[in-house]
């Protein structure tokens, strides 16, 4: 995925898919950290390097898609802790 959008970074990371941001900036830095998520700004050397490493195999990948695992379980958990 080629995006600028920050809601498809977060997507993409859960479903382990490569992401390259053009943007220079996230309001989502564990999509860097530990997602699938490139930042690559403007620079269309940095983005042909780092395409050329999805169409290879050789993109980086997710460590854990930990973005809202459980979400729901653990907001239901603190509305009613009984």
């Amino acid at each position: 995925m080629i995006t600028d959008s920050g809601g498809i970074q977060e997507e993409t990371t859960y479903l382990r898919v490569p992401c390259i941001t053009l943007r220079n900036n996230t309001e989502r830095p564990i999509t860097v950290s530990l997602g699938t998520n490139v930042l690559v700004g403007r620079d269309a050397g940095i983005l042909k390097t780092e395409l050329k490493k999805v169409l290879t195999g050789k993109a980086k990948s997710a460590l854990s898609p930990t973005l809202g695992r459980k979400a729901g379980e653990r907001i239901a958990q603190i509305l009613n802790p009984s």
